[in-house]
C-alpha cells in the first residue's frame, strides 16, 4: 500500500476541522459511552478531562463556513467575531452533542459568552476556568488545585467518571507523547519550511481538537513521515517571519495560503495554542494533579491572556524570531481582540528595540477577501529579502 502523501492527510484533517456538527465527537461517543466537553480555544487542563473519561473538544468558532443568523442578536457590533458563531453553532443543534463547555480565562468576551451559554443551555456544564495570574504556589497553585478539584466534581455531576490518580498520571503520559510529536513537526518546520506548509500543520492541529489524543497523535507522526519524506518540496526564495497575535479566534485557513503565496515561509505561530500551551513534558511521577497545576505554573508559554511583568513584555516574542531564524514579525490578530491588540504596542516596542522588521493587520474568521493582505504580506517580505542581501 502506498503511504499517504502530507497533503493528503492534510484534507483529511482539514475536512474534520470544517466538520461543524462534531460527527467524530458523536461518533466516539457511539462507540465509547463517553461525554464529551468543548473548551474555548486557548488552554484547558485535557488530562484531567481525558482521565474523567470526557473527550475534550475545541471549540473555533465557524470561519468562512457559517452564515450567522441569531448569533449577532447577543452581540455587539464592535467586539470580536468566534462569540457570535460559537452561539449561532450552540443555537443551530450543531454542538448538541456536548455535554458541556469550558469557557477558561481569555477575555471578558468569553467570560460574557459563558453566561449567556448557561442561559441557553441549563442542564449542560458550563463552567468559566478562572487561572492563576499569580504564580507562587502556595498561592496562585493553591487556587488553581481548588479549580480543578471543583471542575472534576462537576464533571462526575454530568457523566463522568471520578478523578483517580492513576488514571490522571497515564493521560499526562498521553498527551505528553501528543505534544512531542507535535513538537518534532515544528521543529522540521524550522529547519525546512518548505516541506511543512503551515496550512497543511494548522489542519492537522485542529483535527486534534475533536479527535481523541489516541487517534490524534498517529495522525500527526504519519503527517510528520509524509512531510520528511516528501522529496521533490524544494527550498524557495522566501521569507521567514513569526506570526502572532492569532492565539483565540482563528484566522481563516485561506488567509494562511495568502501569507504563503505572499512569499512568506511561517515558521513560528500562535494557531491552535492548547497544543503548544504547556512545553515540554508534564511530570507523571508523585502526585499527578499537582503536576497538572506546577505546569501551568511554570511551563505555560507567553501568553496576552498570561501576566507578564512589563518590563518583560515582549521578549519572548524576540526570543522566538531568533530561536526560529527568523527574518520578521507578522501581528496578525482578530478585529477588536483586546488581549492582542492591547498587547501589541508592546511587542513591537520589544521588537523595535532588537532590529526586528515587523508589519501588522487584522482579519476576521469570516474573513474571504485577502488581496491587500496578500499586497501587504508580500511586499513585506519583498523587503526583507531586499535588506537581507544589502
Amino acid at each position: 500500500m502506498t503511504a499517504a502523501r502530507p497533503e493528503e492527510i492534510a484534507g483529511e484533517a482539514e475536512a474534520l476541522s470544517r466538520d461543524y456538527r462534531l460527527s467524530a465527537v458523536r461518533e466516539w461517543k457511539a462507540e465509547t459511552g463517553g461525554i464529551a466537553i468543548g473548551f474555548m480555544p486557548i488552554y484547558v487542563p485535557r488530562e484531567l478531562l481525558h482521565a474523567q473519561g470526557a473527550l475534550p473538544v475545541g471549540l473555533m468558532g465557524g470561519g468562512e463556513d457559517l452564515e450567522i443568523i441569531r448569533g449577532d442578536a447577543y452581540y455587539q457590533s464592535y467586539i470580536c467575531h468566534i462569540p457570535r458563531s460559537t452561539i449561532e453553532l450552540g443555537l443551530n443543534g450543531s454542538l448538541d452533542c456536548l455535554d458541556g463547555v469550558l469557557f477558561p480565562a481569555i477575555c471578558d468576551v468569553i467570560r460574557n459568552l459563558s453566561g449567556i451559554w448557561k442561559m441557553q443551555f441549563p442542564t449542560k456544564l458550563v463552567r468559566y476556568l478562572d487561572v492563576p495570574q499569580d504564580f507562587d504556589p502556595e498561592v496562585g497553585g493553591s487556587f488553581y488545585r481548588r479549580e480543578l478539584v471543583e471542575l472534576s466534581e462537576q464533571i462526575v455531576e454530568h457523566g463522568g467518571k471520578p478523578l483517580l490518580p492513576d488514571a490522571l498520571a497515564a493521560s499526562i503520559a498521553l498527551y505528553n507523547e501528543n505534544r512531542r510529536v507535535i513538537a518534532e513537526v515544528y521543529e522540521l518546520r524550522r529547519q525546512q519550511p518548505w516541506k511543512v506548509p503551515t496550512h497543511e500543520v494548522y489542519s492537522v492541529m485542529r483535527a486534534g481538537l475533536v479527535l481523541p489524543v489516541e487517534k490524534h497523535t498517529p495522525m500527526v507522526r504519519a503527517y510528520l513521515e509524509a512531510a520528511r519524506g516528501c522529496a521533490e518540496r524544494k527550498p524557495l526564495d522566501q521569507a521567514r517571519v513569526v506570526v502572532t497575535g492569532s492565539f483565540c479566534e482563528q484566522p481563516p485557513i485561506g488567509l494562511i495560503k495568502t501569507l504563503e503565496r505572499a512569499g512568506c515561509y511561517i515558521v513560528d505561530d500562535d494557531y491552535v495554542q492548547v497544543h503548544r500551551f504547556i512545553e515540554g513534558d508534564i511530570r507523571t511521577d508523585g502526585d499527578p494533579l499537582e503536576n497538572l497545576v506546577r505546569a501551568f505554573l511554570d511551563q505555560a508559554i507567553a501568553s496576552p491572556t498570561r501576566y507578564v511583568e512589563l518590563g518583560n513584555k515582549g521578549q519572548a516574542l524576540v526570543d522566538r524570531v531568533k530561536k526560529n531564524a527568523a527574518e520578521g514579525v507578522l501581528f496578525c490578530a482578530a478585529s477588536f481582540c483586546d488581549p492582542a491588540l492591547l498587547d501589541q504596542p508592546m511587542a513591537v516596542k520589544a521588537v523595535d528595540k532588537a532590529g526586528i522588521p515587523w508589519t501588522a493587520f487584522k482579519y476576521s474568521e469570516n474573513g474571504g477577501q485577502f488581496q491587500v493582505i496578500r499586497e501587504q504580506a508580500g511586499t513585506f517580505a519583498d523587503s526583507i529579502k531586499l535588506w537581507s542581501e544589502a
